[in-house]
């Protein structure tokens, strides 16, 4: 059975099954994110010049769109249990040596190995959600599971900040070493180990075909979207609010207002999808252009009032499309493949998260900030008009590998 499968279906996941997963989710989103205020609150205590600050900021990201299809594909193989344990644990081990790293060369290597654990525990954590709950309730559990990525993601610069400012880079690590350690107990303890299931030998162009297949492709293009959004808002909303000339406090209280508004959608929006009353092609769309209107509003009208306003249109935006895009490859992925699925869509998201900033800031620096925002709005704009009409023409065809769920 697509996105499930008997062996799981039994398990009727408990809220202490499935939450060590969410805190995995919101550990790998802190870790990429809650650096960022770190380095540069510390880059002249530890001699960084800009491009070796670029550079540590990008390692993370790097190690992950490598390597999250390579361990989504492994935890399909010897199951998704040790895979999360296995790269948690290393997680734990790249930010204790974090702590000792005095050289930008020290630190790039813990950053590096977090970004490599990260890869392993974070597609293994979203295909034990999806195999947990199955596809009646992945909308339910993925919205969970999402708030709390959603949380690490947008939050993850403020608690970074936070712990800057107690005790330099060696708090964070800490508390990232510390993090970790509970979470990998925490799985261990709670999470129960899915048989690994028999999987059909695939050519490479039954590979190429199930890439391409809009099931997946329109989701994992919907994820990439919706988080490239989020990686802009993280990144510009301060910034705005400094030009904006408010102090520091208001400028980051719009980050808070984005993750709250997200963090509240996610699970509301799950179980309208399992309850039938939202489907994906209608959530996904709607959720977009939610995106797009408050990028656009951030472009067109640059004032106080706007930034809070569409931190809140964002944050929903993110909210709506994020649990029906990953509930919709959960419904359309077989159960033995879904660590791989998870992946790919994972390496989706890191490709927006890193192409949204780098696209408003090219844009920006040769133009005005304005333009780069206006220049994402349209472009996520036009995502949500594609994926509406081809989940529109495919739910009109012959679906496959569905499972129990439409489009």
């Amino acid at each position: 059975m697509p996105g499930g499968d008997s062996a799981t279906a039994s398990l009727s996941p408990a809220r202490g099954v499935v939450a060590p997963l969410y805190l995995a989710g919101f550990t790998t989103a802190f870790g990429a994110h809650g650096i960022a205020a770190a380095l540069g609150a510390e880059t002249g205590d530890i001699g960084l010049n800009l491009l070796t600050f670029g550079l540590l900021l990008a390692l993370y990201d790097l190690a992950e769109v490598i390597l999250k299809p390579v361990f989504g594909s492994l935890s399909d193989r010897i199951g998704v249990k040790p895979v999360i344990v296995g790269g948690l644990i290393a997680f734990a081990a790249a930010s204790f040596c974090g702590i000792f790293a005095g050289t930008p060369i020290l630190l790039g290597v813990a950053r590096l190995g977090q970004g490599a654990a990260a890869a392993a525990f974070s597609p293994a954590s979203s295909a034990a959600v999806a195999r947990m709950a199955g596809p009646g309730a992945a909308g339910r559990y993925f919205g969970k599971y999402g708030s709390w990525k959603g949380l690490g993601y947008a939050l993850g610069p403020l608690i970074g900040a936070a712990l800057v400012g107690l005790d330099g880079f060696r708090a964070l690590f800490i508390a990232l070493t510390i993090l970790a350690v509970a979470t990998a107990i925490w799985v261990i303890l709670a999470v129960p180990r899915l048989p690994v299931l028999p999987r059909p030998r695939y050519t490479l162009i039954d590979l190429v075909k199930q890439t391409v297949d809009r099931s997946f492709l329109i989701p994992t293009l919907v994820l990439a979207a919706s988080t490239g959004a989020l990686g802009v808002a993280v990144g510009f909303l301060p910034l705005l609010g400094t030009t904006l000339h408010l102090g520091l406090f208001a400028s980051m209280a719009a980050v808070t207002v984005l993750a709250l508004a997200s963090t509240l959608t996610q699970p509301f929006v799950g179980r309208l999808r399992d309850n039938g009353r939202i489907s994906t092609r209608t959530g996904t769309t709607a959720g977009l252009l939610l995106i797009a209107t408050g990028i656009g509003a951030l472009a067109v009208i640059p004032m106080p009032a706007t930034l809070y306003l569409a931190a809140l249109i964002i944050g929903a935006g993110i909210g709506v499309a994020t649990p029906l895009a990953f509930a919709h490859l959960a419904a359309t992925t077989p159960a033995e493949r879904m660590g791989r699925t998870m992946g790919n869509a994972e390496l989706g998201r890191e490709v927006g998260d890193a192409g949204g900033p780098l696209l408003v800031g090219a844009v920006a620096s040769t133009v005005t900030l304005g333009a780069g925002l206006g220049v994402l709005a349209i472009l996520t704009g036009g995502v949500a008009a594609v994926g509406g009409l081809a989940l529109r023409n495919a739910a009109s065809s012959k679906p496959h590998n569905l499972g129990r769920r439409s489009y």
